[in-house]
């Protein structure tokens, strides 16, 4: 599944290829027909991102857009190809056009229903509005493991299975450990870590936590096995250690038991 730096960077294209244009909407597998017809030759203003969610904002209203596990989008020169596959929604602008398959959600959303949604997701570390404290009060008062609080949207928002392992591994903090014995100094340094790596994710869309000193070369030359320093590598990059994995919030988490007491 995407992770939220991912998602901005979706939302970033979209609006610079879009924004201001009146497009033309459609629903090719049908399963949009109607919504798409209500957006038909609305002006695109731009794309938005909480977390894991897209946000599409036309004049007077709103696409919700979450893609899951099988959820994606492809980008053609005009004039488009045929759809190819279950479209769900195509959108036509005077250069490109963009076919989105197989998402989990996509639905309209009125301003009521875009409150709703958002009231329900923590504070995304790549919005200008997220307020951190609100993601400290839940972690230093849950006795769950930080591994698992991590993986939930409503403590804090965009963060997946890979950001989770590799911020942990970064802060020397073991996965297992409640978060309500997380100091607030180590929240603090979780929370700039994170706005720091996904920022980066953005950048170069795609996760990449190891440094450039680390590296040895610029990070946008760096090879997928060489982008990460714990989530499915073998020895821990430190210590020389292996790496364990095991389950946790449903997802695989991957640590060091040397460096992450």
């Amino acid at each position: 599944m995407p992770e939220g730096h991912n998602i901005h960077r979706r939302a970033q294209d979209l609006t610079e290829m879009f924004g201001g244009q009146k497009l033309i909407v459609m629903s090719p597998q049908g399963r949009f027909e109607k919504q798409a017809k209500q957006l038909n030759g609305k002006q695109f203003n731009d794309a938005s991102a909480h977390g894991k969610h897209l946000f599409l904002n036309f004049s007077r209203s709103r696409v919700h857009i979450h893609l899951g596990l099988y959820g994606k989008f492809r980008t053609y020169d005009n004039p488009p190809q045929e759809p190819q596959g279950a479209v769900r929604v195509r959108l036509i602008g005077s250069q490109e056009t963009v076919d989105l398959h197989g998402p989990n959600r996509c639905e309209l959303l009125d301003n009521t229903g875009y409150q709703k949604l958002v009231s329900r997701l923590g504070p995304d570390p790549l919005r200008n509005d997220a307020d951190p404290e609100v993601a400290w009060k839940k972690i230093s008062s849950s006795r769950a493991a930080i591994g698992t609080l991590l993986l939930n949207q409503s403590v804090i928002a965009g963060i997946g299975n890979v950001f989770r392992a590799e911020i942990l591994y970064l802060l020397k903090i073991n996965p297992e450990r409640p978060g309500h014995q997380v100091t607030r100094a180590e929240f603090d340094a979780l929370w700039k870590l994170t706005v720091q790596l996904m920022q980066i994710g953005v950048k170069h869309n795609r996760i990449i936590t190891v440094d450039r000193k680390q590296l040895g070369k610029p990070l946008s030359q760096a090879k997928s096995s060489e982008r990460l320093n714990v989530y499915k590598q073998p020895v821990c990059h430190r210590c020389g250690a292996d790496i364990y994995y095991w389950e946790l919030g449903a997802r695989t988490i991957y640590a060091c038991d040397q460096c992450q007491v």
